[in-house]
């Protein structure tokens, strides 16, 4: 049985290798070198992650029988046979699939297509991927259109049965085209409905600011008055910040023992210093250095620094995980004096 379950959103990422920093520009022509294939979204990027830092992990995703399906498939099979056995490949689907642009010195630009992510369901998580796990991350439901559909009650019904199952429960966002079906959803109203279910909400300050509709500093807040448990927010390169609800709240959440001393908090830790060679997944990758840590029963403070770190070994590759070391060898590295 696995600790953590990662489910939701999943495709294949196609990332050009830029051989220069280009301007991208109506009519140019620009020459890039090989491309790689890379697993992407979150199922993929957090479970590789946690895989890579020695939890045990099931991944709950669906794809199309196509060939980036069989690609995605052969990816993850290829890190471990394990990391394969929750995907589901529906006939004559169409599996979803992002091209990255992601030039030297500059953040990505993504290019994507949902593709089967549109139709994951409550039922697609079925009792027996939840038994003895203890925690369901979820990620992506603004690129998953049952999701955020009706005001997001097929959300709220998975993340119910999550809890039912006594895991607690793990949610992160993304930003969606602000002119997509998914820009115009109803964030604020679907966030009132989810987050008293949410345990660990992982919003960016971005998607916070875009969902709420004010300024990133007073979102975290507000989300602990709608009823989440722990607001970590994700600050790109001013690292993560966190906000915790009271005792009575965190007391409710499975496997937190010591409810008392993550109560009522505010905490914060800065990025590592690295040589970025691209940030895709970044985001995924500072997540399961924070899921790691609160499994293995670290401190709020620990958690911020575990996620900071393995995110900063994420960005030393182009993919979202091949960075990720084994925590024994991280650990080391922030003992050995990590600026």
């Amino acid at each position: 049985m696995a600790e953590i379950v990662v489910a939701g959103h999943i495709c294949l990422d196609v990332i050009p290798h830029f051989l220069r920093d280009a301007e991208l520009r109506p009519g140019a022509l620009i020459e890039v070198g090989a491309a790689d294939l890379a697993t992407g979204g979150c199922v993929p990027n957090v479970g590789r992650a946690l895989h890579r830092l020695g939890v045990s992990v099931d991944l709950v995703g669906k794809i199309g029988d196509d060939p980036f399906g069989r690609v995605v498939a052969e990816l993850l099979a290829a890190e471990s046979p394990s990391l394969t056995r929750g995907l589901a490949a529906t006939a004559g689907g169409v599996t979803s699939y992002s091209i990255v642009i992601s030039p030297p010195g500059r953040d990505r630009t993504f290019l994507h297509m949902p593709g089967e992510n549109d139709t994951f369901s409550a039922s697609d998580l079925d009792d027996a991927h939840l038994e003895g796990a203890k925690v369901l991350h979820f990620g992506y439901p603004p690129l998953m259109a049952r999701m955020y559909a009706d005001e997001g009650g097929e959300l709220e019904s998975l993340l119910a049965k999550a809890r039912r199952a006594g895991a607690a429960v793990s949610l992160d966002m993304s930003l969606p085209d602000p002119a997509s079906p998914s820009g115009k959803a109803p964030w604020g109203r679907i966030l009132e409905r989810v987050l008293p279910l949410v345990d660990l909400f992982f919003p960016s300050d971005g998607e916070l600011a875009f969902m709420l509709g004010r300024p990133a500093e007073e979102c975290a807040e507000r989300c602990l008055e709608m009823g989440a448990g722990i607001v970590v927010v994700k600050r790109g390169t001013r690292g993560l910040a966190a906000w915790t609800a009271g005792e009575d709240r965190l007391s409710t959440i499975p496997g937190l023992s010591n409810a008392a001393s993550w109560a009522n908090r505010t905490a914060e830790h800065p990025c590592f210093s690295v040589e970025a060679v691209g940030t895709t997944g970044a985001g995924d990758a500072t997540i399961a250095g924070f899921l790691m840590g609160w499994v293995r029963g670290f401190g709020l403070e620990a958690c911020l620094e575990a996620g900071c770190a393995v995110g900063a070994c994420s960005v030393e590759s182009r993919d979202a995980a091949s960075g990720v070391r084994p925590w024994a060898e991280t650990r080391a590295r922030i003992d050995g004096g990590w600026n």
